[in-house]
Parts: C-alpha cells; structure tokens; sequence
C-alpha cells in the first residue's frame, strides 16, 4: 500500500463514467459511502463529500466524488496536519474500499432504481450546488504547486502577501547583516565583538525590546513580527502560517484574517513584555498562534462542516499543543508571545465572526469597537503598570562604585616610613573620601526602579559602603597618634568587610 507524503496528503484518481448517467453513478457512490460508515456531508448533482471516522493513522479524510464532463474525479484527502506529513496509506485503502464496495451496491440497488432516482433528484433540487466552494478544503484544491501559495486570489490574499512580506524582509535582513559584518572585519572587530552586530541589526528593524517599547516604541509590536534570523526559523513559521491561512482566512474573511493576524501578535508582544525583564523578541509565531486562536473560534462557531470539525479541531490542537509545547523547553522561544497570541486570536475572531450574543444580533462596527477596545486596554495596562527597569543607569552607577571601591586597595600600600601626613591624606582620598562617594551612589541607586537581582546587589554595596567607611574613618583617627591604640578595633573590622565580600561576591 502506497503511501502518501506532503502538506496535505491526498489521492486523487480519475474515473471514467462509461455507460453511468451522472446522476446513477451519484446514486451508486453516495449507497457506498453509507455502507463504509463514512459520514455524508453533501450531494449535489455535481458530487457529494464525505469524511471517515477517526483513526490512529489519520484524524480524518475528506472523500469527495465530482463530476466534470464524462468523468468522476474521487479524491481522499487528510483533514489537518499529519504527523510527520504522511497518511500512512490511508488515502490509497480509501479508495480501494470505495472500488471494493461500488461492485456489491450496483447489485444491491438494481431492483430499487427508480425509487432511488427520484429520492435523487428531488434531494438535489433542495441543495446548493456551489458548496464545494464553501467545503473546508476547497481553497486548497487551488493550489497546485508550490508557486500558487504565493499568489493571491479569492479567499486566499492576505496569507500570500504575508508570506511574500516576512521572507522580503527575511532577505533585507541578511543582506543588512552580511553588509555590517564585512565592516565588523575590516575594522578589526573580534569575534565576540561580531555577535552584537546582528542585535544591533535586528533592533534597527523593529525587534520586540522591552525597554524600547516602555519607552513609547510601541510600532515595534508589529515590525517584530516579520524579522526570522534562521531560514529554519522562517521556514517552520511560514509552512504553520499557510496550514492555518489556507483554513482561516476562506471563513474568516481577508480583512478580518489581516486584523487578527497583526492584533494577535502586538498581543503576544505586548503579554511577552509582562514577564521577561530583558526581553528580545522576533518572528511571525505569536501572531501565527493568533490564527490558530481564530480557528479554534471558527470551529467552536461551527463556520465549519459538522463531520469535518471533530477531525479539524483534533489537528489543530496537536499543532497548536506541539508549539506551546516546544516553547515550554526551549529557552530561546518566547512562550508568553504564543499563549497571548492565541488567547488573543480565539477572543477577536470570536467577536468579528459571531453576529449574535446572548440572543442579540450585534453590528460588525460594535463587535469590531469592542475589539479594538479589548487590544487597546491590554496595550494600555501593560505600558502603564509594568514598571521600567533602569538597568542602564544602575549598570553605570555600579561602575562607578566598583571605581571608588578599588581606590581603597591603596591604602595597603602604605608603609612604615611613610609621613603621617602622606599616610592621613592617603586614607583621606582613599578610604574616608571613597567610600563617602560611594555612599552618595548607594543614594542614587535606592532610586532606581529594580529588578530583584540588582536590589539583591544593592544591599550588598549600601553594607560594604558603610562598614569602608567606618573602617576608613578609624584608620583615619587611629594615624592621628602614634600610639595606634584602633590598629586591633581596625584589624576586626577589616576581617568582617573580607567576610562580607567573599561571602557575597555579584556577578
């Protein structure tokens, strides 16, 4: 049994008509279908389409009969992703089970044609015959190979333009880093050195950045979203996002799909702001989970065929349960942007699609207000209560702590035939003079807004800046005299600064 690879894994097989009138060959399919215990969706007089039941080696397929001229077109497709993109011959025992059953029921049906025929007709003249159009894979029959996901056409435009926008600016991206790299060399930068060159890129292309975006650069929950540093990295997210584009945006609408797209990842971005203090973000996958949100809206709304949704939804939380998933074990994948991403697909699609709620029809404008609104109280609350870390400028104090700090090693320097005045003004500049400077920086610091690290290293230099100090300022008092009568006082006080230091040293 032959298996079959791919997005979606199908079989499709030409079929004469031969001596069948449409309509018997219709009558004759739709006996089989029943007889297989596959679930009947539709039959018109153009075809009908059917699902399987669930399996271990596919969640479902679609089985749809078409006719086109003098020929039924049978096709048996998987509903959703497969693992490891393969029916598993599903699609192929289809189809010999179709053949293997059509023989028996053309001898099962002969003594009933006339009832059955006019059970037919008088079915299809009620049925729209323009449904495999609306089926749930139909804008995927208008694929026909690779080249066609990048072209627009009905109900398939905006994840084509989104796909060609991320992989143009996949390229300005690489273009920009090899470009700033060859500068990097000439100018002798090291290796290390090098590896802040592709940060500085990305920021400058919009990079999620808390800092940045506290700070009022909100435009970059959106720029974020199109910026890949691996072809793996673009690659996986563009294969999800035509997965999940090709199923939403045929229901959902092209404006609506665009809407949740971007509002879904400014929404991950925005949630991802909350929990990580150094946060850089980049790529399409919060937003990405925000249409697998939206899907899960859709077939809650059942804006899909009732045989297909089980099989559907069965997918997509397996995919969606995979990509949570991964991020929960990576360090390098932004969790908090899916989990907002999706969160925020599910609520804004389920506002824009739904007409009625608690049993009153609501306008799209005030659905779509509502929306708006929802997205705008969380970017409000996230920019107006998470609190702005001053990394930088407790960075740059610290520094300048660590300067007086070592100022007060000149002090051991000292010696016995030394002046007393060379000594006073030596533990004058050194020591009482030093550890005043840092006293004040200690000031400073308490207030910076901090992050638990840096208060943690605060209370480590505000006690070392008070016990230098009171050494500097016995030592000070102690060489006043020349009986030295503090040297011991001196000697305990500086073992307990040494305790202080190794006991705590900060990263």
């Amino acid at each position: 049994m032959g298996l079959c690879w791919g997005y979606s894994p199908k079989v499709e097989k030409y079929i004469p008509l031969g001596d069948y009138p449409a309509d018997q060959y219709l009558i004759i399919a739709q006996q089989v279908v029943e007889n297989l215990g596959w679930k009947l969706s539709h039959v018109s007089e153009s075809g009908l389409i059917a699902y399987t039941g669930l399996s271990f080696q596919s969640y479902s397929e679609e089985i749809s009969i078409r006719i086109k001229l003098n020929f039924a077109i049978f096709k048996s497709e998987c509903v959703g992703v497969q693992m490891l993109f393969t029916d598993y011959g599903k699609n192929e025992e289809n189809l010999q089970k179709f053949f293997d059953e059509f023989e028996y029921v053309q001898f099962q049906l002969k003594d009933i044609w006339e009832e059955r025929l006019a059970q037919f007709h008088a079915h299809i003249a009620t049925q729209d015959d323009q449904y495999f159009e609306k089926a749930p894979l139909a804008i995927k029959n208008k694929i026909k190979n690779v080249l066609y996901l990048f072209v627009p056409r009905k109900g398939y435009v905006v994840t084509p333009i989104l796909l060609i926008l991320n992989i143009l600016y996949y390229f300005l991206m690489l273009g920009l880093l090899l470009s700033h790299y060859e500068q990097g060399r000439a100018a002798g930068l090291e290796r290390y050195e090098l590896k802040g060159v592709a940060k500085d890129v990305l920021m400058n292309l919009g990079a999620n950045s808390r800092d940045q975006v506290l700070a009022g650069q909100v435009w970059r929950l959106i720029s974020y979203q199109f910026i890949h540093l691996t072809f793996s990295h673009l690659f996986f997210n563009l294969y999800a996002l035509i997965y999940i584009g090709l199923m939403v945006e045929n229901k959902l609408g092209s404006l609506k799909t665009l809407a949740v797209y971007l509002l879904s990842g400014l929404c991950g971005g925005l949630i991802s702001v909350v929990p990580y203090k150094f946060i850089f973000t980049i790529g399409a996958s919060g937003a990405i989970m925000g249409l697998f949100g939206a899907f899960l809206a859709l077939l809650i709304s059942n804006a899909f065929e009732k045989n297909a949704k089980k099989a559907l939804l069965i997918s997509t939380i397996l995919v969606a349960v995979y990509m949570l998933g991964n991020g929960l074990f990576s360090k390098n994948v932004d969790n908090a942007a899916h989990f907002g991403g999706i969160l925020a697909g599910f609520v804004l699609t389920y506002l824009l699609y739904n007409h009625n709620f608690f049993k009153q029809s609501v306008q799209l404008y005030q659905r779509a207000a509502l929306a708006f609104l929802l997205v705008f109280g969380l970017g409000f609350g996230v920019l107006w209560f998470s609190p702005r870390y001053q990394v930088k400028q407790y960075q740059e104090l610290r520094e300048q702590f660590m300067v007086n700090e070592n100022l007060f090693k000149q002090v051991y320097n000292m010696t016995w035939g030394m002046p007393k005045e060379q000594k006073l003004q030596l533990i004058k500049n050194n020591a009482v003079d030093a550890w005043a400077k840092n006293l004040k920086i200690v000031a400073e610091m308490k207030k910076l807004t901090l992050m638990d690290k840096d208060k943690a290293d605060l209370e480590y230099r505000a006690e070392m800046a008070r016990q230098g100090q009171e050494i500097g300022l016995l030592m000070y008092k102690d060489h006043q005299t020349e009986e030295r009568l503090l040297k011991y006082k001196i000697q305990k006080k500086l073992n307990e600064f040494l305790r202080l230091k190794s006991d705590q040293i900060p990263d």
